[in-house]
């Protein structure tokens, strides 16, 4: 499908070396975006900055941890300076550390809010303030259906996820008099590797689908693991000119999981 009002756009997209923010920034590329690809991991950064140049799209690598503010207020400067004024942000950066909450320790639950929460808030001011003086812009960050349906051992990112959704609405309802739309995609279990990682077994997939009533966690009514590209489809649709009039939604992308709570 063909979208408007992302071609020839600067893009800027966090976890973008792997997973979803990877799928999501090749989707933008293709729609002809110059994305700005935000992560930490260096070397898989550069690899996809270099493959999607030489597919012939535009995009550069932006080495930055999301949870480092001044980092983050620097990039953004850089990209304005550099590249052009940022018109989309995607919020794709998350890290997930599983336990019961008496094994989680202080370091993995700040971790988690560090980068799932405190970076949402960091990148998200620092672009909305350009784009207020330009009353325009598109804002979507990656949540997760955890946010809303518990899960044991997911206490912290949960509740990190909780806590991005609401300042991303807040966000909107802020800046809609700016022209400045901000929305959620929130997946269910997706086939990257944070997801690959919590599985104790080969055929983790088929127990993700299946759900578990011992661990009062859900299955996937329509029968099949999400991939990365079902998310980045949901995100260039709330990015691009289809969605202008939809702002502050939460969009589940989860296969029905959570039965669309």
């Amino acid at each position: 499908m063909s979208y408007t009002g992302i071609n020839g756009n600067v893009a800027v997209v966090t976890g973008a070396a792997q997973g979803i923010g990877e799928a999501v920034a090749r989707l933008l590329a293709q729609h002809g975006a110059i994305v700005a690809l935000v992560d930490r991991q260096e070397a898989a950064l550069s690899q996809l900055a270099t493959e999607l140049c030489r597919q012939g799209y535009q995009a550069i690598a932006c080495i930055a941890d999301v949870s480092d503010r001044q980092a983050i207020e620097d990039t953004v400067q850089r990209i304005e300076e550099n590249v052009g004024p940022i018109a989309i942000l995607v919020n794709a950066a998350g890290v997930l550390y599983a336990g019961a909450v008496s094994e989680l320790t202080d370091e993995e639950w700040t971790r988690t809010f560090d980068v799932n929460t405190h970076g949402v808030f960091y990148i998200s001011r620092a672009v909305v303030r350009n784009m207020s003086k330009r009353q325009t812009g598109a804002v979507v960050t990656v949540g997760s259906n955890a946010a809303s349906v518990p899960r044991m051992h997911m206490s912290a990112y949960a509740a990190s996820k909780a806590a991005s959704s609401m300042f991303t609405k807040s966000l909107a309802l802020e800046y809609a008099g700016q022209n400045i739309r901000c929305n959620i995609v929130s997946p269910g279990s997706t086939d990257t590797p944070m997801q690959r990682a919590l599985w104790q077994e080969d055929h983790g997939a088929e127990a993700v689908i299946a759900g578990s009533l011992q661990s009062f966690r859900l299955g996937i009514p329509l029968n099949r693991m999400a991939v990365p590209s079902d998310i980045a489809d949901a995100v260039i649709f709330l990015i691009s000119d289809q969605a202008r009039h939809i702002t502050m939604h939460n969009l589940c992308v989860d296969g029905g999981a959570t039965l669309g709570v």
